[in-house]
């Protein structure tokens, strides 16, 4: 029995060692949106229904900001944001690339397709 638990205890170190690179070294997707915004509307009805459920999704973990409240503390932007929706991708917190705008579902899954490799490149080219 004390073997048994020193085997699982090894195994879920491993895989709690592993669990940071396999889930993207911590990105983040944040969306910065207003309650009125048509374009963070059409998001939600397009993107947003599935968005948790996609390759994307699980590497990049959606995080909901309105606009108008103060950056979240431990994120570094590259600039403010001035529109919405506004879709910035963050490594540990900092922001990498973002999109700004929606004008539709296949280019916000392009943008964001190259955002991420874009990030994967930089995660193992150093």
């Amino acid at each position: 029995m004390v073997m048994r638990a020193l085997l699982l205890a090894k195994l879920l170190t491993v895989a709690l060692f592993a669990l940071p690179a396999a889930a993207g070294e911590h990105l983040r997707l944040m969306m910065f949106e207003q309650d009125w915004c048509e374009y963070c509307e059409q998001w939600n009805a397009e993107v947003g229904v599935i968005y948790d459920r996609t390759p994307e999704g699980a590497k990049a973990p959606l995080w909901r900001v309105d606009i108008f409240d103060p950056v979240p503390e431990g994120v570094t932007l590259s600039r403010g944001t001035q529109f919405t929706p506004t879709f910035v991708l963050l490594r540990d917190g900092v922001e990498i690339s973002r999109i700004e705008g929606y004008p539709g579902e296949d280019f916000f899954w392009g943008m964001l397709d190259g955002m991420l490799k874009r990030a994967n490149a930089k995660t193992t080219d150093g």
